[in-house]
């Protein structure tokens, strides 16, 4: 079921298709309702067109491991954990660190 913000989150994503922030909104959203498997898509799409995107690419490892994946839930947090060290978000770059020591 759809709801009003998923709605507006995907207009946004259609209409500024190179914008990250619709498709991380709408990624963001799916998430917090625990539809990890259609969070993966539009989380993936918001890391390519900004691939520093430190918040995108935790909520993208947070999305594949609740769907199951693994690896690839790894591979992202490792991404996130290098950008957010690069943009000297220390507390951050720890806390992801943690998270992939307990995977």
């Amino acid at each position: 079921m759809s709801t009003d913000r998923e709605t507006r989150f995907r207009k946004m994503a259609e209409e500024f298709p190179d914008s990250p922030m619709g498709h991380f909104s709408l990624g963001k959203l799916l998430l917090d309702a625990r539809r990890y498997a259609e969070a993966v898509e539009p989380l993936e799409r918001a890391t390519r067109l900004q691939p520093d995107y430190a918040a995108a690419l935790v909520a993208l490892g947070e999305a594949h491991l609740g769907a199951g994946q693994k690896d690839p839930a790894r591979a992202a947090l490792e991404r996130a954990r290098t950008a957010a060290a690069a943009q000297g978000h220390d507390g951050l770059a720890e806390e992801i660190s943690a998270r992939l020591a307990a995977l």
